[in-house]
């Protein structure tokens, strides 16, 4: 058992109960447990807030509840029971009980079947079910993982391969985009809707490419890139793509698009793709499709949709998915930017408490149907990147605020509940399983990241991690190092910190590197190379709505880490 751990379970208590939030009917998330923790947590130097040490014990429980009812996929219950376990599993591995981690894979492996007669969404199974399996074996077989030796044979593995065959039937249409649903045991239905979105197929390369290279089965990977190419080539002559499209005609249904709902993945794995697995193919999609989303759909700190064709705004909204692209950015190098939309988010946050599912800009109100929050993860991942790549401390006062929040508002007797309308706190009898794969995850590596020491990770769109290895990325040259931190020279010592914490003007720093004409692009750069990739920082430019000097970022491409050596 890991320190951490051992921490909070000598600060916590735990106890079986059913959820009380509603006594008149049955509740969508699993019974699990009470807990309750004093006082904040000690952690590697770093505050902990209470409710992350209840969260390792409400997943315990979780656990044991599911370990102890659940025994085969005959209801959808039982289903819901496993795929909760199957989470819980891999947020083992970051806790670091490497015991509960073996007693789960032992009990998944043993307990769980594909071939039911269930009606499932390709792009949702890919991301929970297909991509925990794949992140899973790859931690099971990972050696400081401690487990017994010889007790696990690559059993999670053959899960995700059966799974993945069962996905391939999807992929059979003229256009080689999948269908959106497809049933376990046969296959895509007759009459089955042909009407996807751009993230359900455009969102499978990290899982499908994965399980090839565990594999050796081409087939997974192939068919994924084959539908990712194809929807590049749909695109409109903006570098833009719309939200919803027939797979059987390839023809658009809704061309209005943004960084939200039904796209949103889409950006996310092109860059994250290049990252895990080098091909230039990936980062060139994603460097066009993201100079488009800056030139069409920003707006200052925001972002709103835009027809595919045009590029004139349609909706002025934001919506709470959107609040995933501020990480996009840091992965990007683009951390100004990520700093300011975050801010905005995370006022929006403080304005409400938790974050409206949808909010009209124009208008300045919200949605009058969507003002739920149901307890989605996306500014907690956004804070942890941010925070990984500038080390200011603000971030780790955000990640209190939203612990708090949750803490207030939507904690039960039996977990935690959605938040029905954000105005009144009313809450929902239900748990989505993200909250604890990615909300819970995110929020706890926020303040204890021991689990990345030593270990350079991408994380999937439901947050399963996959370690980016030289022999699925032999291009990738250099470390994926956190190493450009802005510094502030003090009397003694140089020490972290960053401009947004500072409340740094611009305009009193002194530039240094290439310079050049400040002219504003679609991305707010002027570098030495069209493709604004750098080996030095003397190749990269000025930001032209900072006035800051570019430096290297540590992809290799021009980003906005800069150092500020006086005041």
């Amino acid at each position: 058992m890991s320190p951490a751990l051992d921490t909070l379970k000598r600060l916590a208590f735990i106890h079986h109960s059913k959820s009380k939030l509603s006594s008149s009917s049955p509740p969508s998330h699993p019974s699990s447990a009470h807990l309750s923790i004093p006082l904040p947590i000690e952690l590697s130097g770093k505050m902990m807030p209470a409710g992350l040490g209840m969260w390792a014990f409400f997943l315990l429980a979780i656990y044991s509840t599911t370990v102890s009812n659940a025994s085969h996929i005959t209801s959808r219950e039982a289903a819901r029971k496993k795929i909760m376990g199957e989470k819980v599993r891999k947020i083992l591995v970051v806790l670091g009980n490497d015991t509960e981690f073996e007693r789960a894979v032992l009990w998944l492996s043993d307990k769980l079947t594909f071939n039911v007669d269930a009606r499932i969404n390709l792009f949702e199974c890919n991301i929970r079910v297909l991509g925990g399996l794949v992140s899973a074996h790859i931690l099971a077989t990972d050696p400081s993982n401690r487990l017994v030796q010889g007790i696990y044979k690559n059993q999670l593995l053959s899960l995700a391969e059966d799974l993945g065959q069962r996905f391939l039937s999807a992929f059979n249409t003229p256009t080689g985009l999948p269908y959106a649903w497809i049933n376990l045991k046969y296959g895509v239905m007759e009459n089955e809707t042909t009407e996807t979105s751009t993230s359900g197929c455009g969102s499978l390369i990290l899982e499908m490419g994965a399980l090839s290279r565990l594999t050796g089965d081409s087939r997974y990977e192939e068919a994924a890139l084959r539908a990712l190419r194809k929807l590049w080539s749909m695109r409109s002559p903006l570098n833009l793509l719309g939200t919803t499209l027939d797979v059987v005609t390839g023809d658009w249904i809704e061309y209005s698009s943004g960084i939200g709902a039904g796209v949103d993945s889409f950006y996310e794995y092109l860059i994250k793709a290049y990252i895990l697995f080098g091909r230039e193919e990936f980062w060139d999609m994603f460097h066009s499709a993201y100079l488009a989303v800056q030139k069409y759909f920003r707006h200052g700190p925001w972002y709103h949709e835009a027809d595919m064709r045009t590029g004139k705004a349609t909706y002025w909204q934001l919506t709470s998915l959107q609040a995933f692209w501020p990480g996009l950015q840091v992965l990007v190098g683009d951390i100004s930017a990520a700093n300011s939309s975050h801010r905005e988010f995370f006022y929006l946050w403080g304005r409400f408490g938790v974050l409206p599912e949808r909010y009209l800009l124009d208008q300045e109100m919200l949605h009058p149907t969507e003002k739920y929050y149901p307890l989605r993860p996306e500014l907690a991942e956004s804070t942890f990147y941010l925070y990984q790549a500038t080390k200011d401390p603000w971030y780790m006062e955000v990640g209190e605020s939203i612990v708090k929040s949750l803490n207030t508002y939507t904690k039960v007797e039996g977990g935690f509940a959605s938040v029905k309308d954000v105005t009144t706190m009313q809450l929902e009898d239900h748990m989505h399983s993200f909250f604890l794969a990615e909300t819970c995850k995110y929020l706890y590596l926020l303040f204890d990241d021991s689990f990345l020491a030593n270990q350079n990770y991408i994380f999937t769109t439901e947050g399963h991690p996959l370690p980016i290895r030289s022999s699925w990325h032999a291009k990738f040259s250099q470390d994926y190092l956190l190493t450009n931190w802005s510094t502030i020279k003090g009397e003694n010592q140089a020490i972290r910190a960053s401009a947004m914490s500072l409340q740094v003007c611009p305009d009193t720093l002194t530039f240094g590197g290439n310079g050049g004409p400040r002219v504003e692009s679609a991305c707010h750069v002027c570098d030495a190379r069209s493709d604004h990739r750098c080996r030095t920082d003397e190749e990269c430019g000025v930001d032209a709505s900072t006035c800051r000097q570019r430096t290297c970022s540590v992809a290799g491409y021009c980003g906005l880490w800069y150092f500020i050596s006086s005041l």
